[in-house]
């Protein structure tokens, strides 16, 4: 029983990080419309510039985590300014080329630039040891990754549900010429959006830098992994990536310890089931 009852904590904490990559990838597609094949290089990219912090400069970790997605943010902001600002109108398949190609470039740097080989990233020494619930124990980092990430998703929810900002993002997506009448800068908010929704990609690379290591493969299994939550929990859904990335995280860490050989497949089983019964995902709008 305490064996299933870590996996279930483990799979939490797992979906987390998933529920980070899968609503920035959900956002920009639901309110741009915009499929971004390059979203888990941001992943990929935040996990190695935090092991450059923390284990080249010998940088504090938090630093890494204030820091990473800020730079992250100013980065994509540019670069939608300069080069996929300009895709928005074109074809899904036009942007599945122009996004892909763009994280094979940033796969190919972060060769060129720390090698092939995986790369270990220290856990926070603040958050090495263990806690203990009577006869269960478990890894401080993981908790604070769970109460992090559960504390973040509460002020992402709140700033696209309950704020006047969240109300114009979602009025832009929908009718945005009107929206541009009645005063908004709708390209600056989409931008905005974009740059948030990749700054919790490089945020999810920097928390799971010290779980699963860095290297520069990463960010395509963290691609595929996030459209398989956006999938089931609904393109353009908080709630569906909240849900979406929980069960698939829980689901493998169950499956590796009862049936390891099905822990990664079984995820685009459930993929395939969604689709079958709602086309649209658990949570989302036709």
């Amino acid at each position: 029983m305490t064996l299933y009852l870590l996996q279930i904590f483990n799979g939490i904490g797992v979906g987390m990080l998933y529920f980070l990559m899968a609503v920035g990838l959900s956002i920009i597609f639901g309110l741009l419309r915009f499929v971004n094949f390059a979203h888990g290089a941001f992943f990929m990219i935040g996990a190695y510039l935090a092991y450059a912090i923390v284990v080249s400069l010998g940088l504090d970790f938090w630093v890494s985590l204030i820091l990473v997605p800020i730079v992250v943010f100013v980065f994509a902001i540019a670069l939608e300014r300069v080069l996929l600002r300009h895709a928005y109108r074109l074809s899904h398949m036009a942007q599945i080329l122009l996004t892909f190609g763009l994280s094979m470039i940033l796969q190919e740097l972060a060769i060129v630039l720390w090698g092939t080989d995986a790369l270990h990233m220290p856990t926070p020494q603040a958050l090495s040891g263990i806690v203990e619930f009577g006869s269960f124990i478990y890894p401080t980092y993981r908790l604070f990754v769970i109460a992090f990430t559960a504390v973040l998703a509460l002020i992402l929810w709140w700033l696209l549900e309950g704020t006047r900002l969240g109300a114009i993002v979602r009025a832009g997506s929908e009718h945005g010429d009107m929206t541009s009448l009645l005063g908004h800068d709708i390209p600056k908010i989409f931008m905005l959006v974009f740059g948030l929704g990749v700054a919790l990609a490089a945020l999810a690379g920097v928390l799971a830098a010290p779980i699963r290591g860095v290297e520069p493969f990463m960010g395509l299994d963290g691609l595929s992994i996030a459209f398989v939550v956006v999938v089931i929990g609904g393109m353009g859904s908080f709630s569906g990536a909240l849900v979406g990335g929980l069960l698939v995280g829980v689901l493998q860490s169950l499956l590796s310890s009862i049936w390891p050989e099905m822990a990664r497949p079984v995820i685009y089983v459930c993929m395939a089931m969604v689709l079958l019964m709602r086309p649209y995902g658990l949570f989302g709008r036709g």
